[in-house]
């Protein structure tokens, strides 16, 4: 039985952007997911473990791969609704390589970055 989180109080989810992309890079994958901050719940994922990608891919783990989950992740978000989202990076991620290619495909997919 999975116990939902509870929910914030409505002072404070007001300022809070309602769907954010995070990265996760390893040093044999890529993976990405918006979370919908109200709720602390994972709206739409993407990764470059999954199997059906996985055969597709030449690498799991570079730039090119990055940018295709990026494209997977903003059709999903499409296909639910979600017309934008806000992007958080960790202290050490830099707008560059990876980060870049996986928010640029987002965006180029027709997802708006707040």
């Amino acid at each position: 039985m999975v116990i939902p989180p509870p929910a914030r109080p409505p002072s404070v989810t007001k300022f809070l952007k309602p769907y954010v992309l995070k990265m996760h890079f390893t040093n044999k994958f890529v993976s990405a997911q918006v979370i919908h901050t109200p709720t602390a719940t994972v709206a739409s994922s993407a990764s470059s473990q999954e199997k059906a990608l996985r055969g597709s891919m030449e690498s799991t783990r570079d730039v090119a791969a990055a940018a295709k989950i990026g494209k997977l992740l903003a059709e999903r978000l499409l296909l639910k609704n979600i017309p934008a989202v806000a992007v958080h990076l960790k202290r050490e991620q830099k707008y560059h390589g990876k980060v870049k290619a996986v928010v640029d495909s987002v965006k180029d997919a027709g997802v708006k970055l707040l």
